[in-house]
């Protein structure tokens, strides 16, 4: 956007605590870039349609292998840009890197946080933030945090040194430092 090229960036709402209607979407108006705020499940949907030329997420946790801990339904829209030949990737600072993890699937763990968090939502009303129930009040929740998307999926992995493969050979090329943490 900076360099003139023209972008819009669809964003997701990112629930339960909506950081990408909040947060993603208020960054991207203090920088002027484009963009419109979607419900977290249109993602697939535009994918079909030739709607988006490239997904990009980010990485809480990312194993030596190209596996990629991120916000729940990152695997979902993984697996909807490979069906619609989307390119997917996923932006991360080299700190997310965890040299010790090989399986992301399996040794990964993955939070699970209060249901309260999907049973409600917060916003502004009248100048306060209140917390609104939206679901059954007697209705149980479940809320993971996060999920875990193979490797296989990602295209590849954006870094401060570089791009690479989401792969043990792709990410020790950018960090051949790292060959002796890596553990087999």
């Amino acid at each position: 956007h900076r360099r003139g090229v023209k972008v819009h960036v669809w964003v997701d709402e990112t629930r339960p605590w909506n950081q990408g209607s909040r947060l993603t979407a208020w960054e991207m108006l203090q920088e002027g870039v484009p963009h419109t705020i979607i419900a977290d499940n249109l993602g697939g949907h535009l994918m079909q349609h030739g709607m988006v030329d490239m997904a990009i997420v980010g990485s809480d946790r990312t194993t030596v292998t190209g596996d990629v801990a991120n916000k729940v339904g990152t695997y979902l829209k993984a697996l909807a840009a490979k069906d619609s030949n989307v390119p997917f990737y996923a932006a991360l600072p080299s700190s997310t890197f965890d040299w010790k993890i090989r399986n992301g699937l399996l040794e990964i763990p993955i939070e699970k946080r209060d249901g309260t968090e999907v049973k409600y939502i917060q916003g502004l009303q009248d100048g306060q933030i209140k917390s609104v129930l939206l679901t059954p009040e007697n209705s149980p929740a479940v809320n993971y945090a996060f999920d875990v998307t193979p490797a296989r999926l990602v295209t590849g992995l954006i870094t401060e040194r570089g791009i690479c493969r989401a792969s043990e050979k792709g990410i020790l090329g950018l960090y051949p430092e790292k060959r002796n943490l890596s553990v087999k």
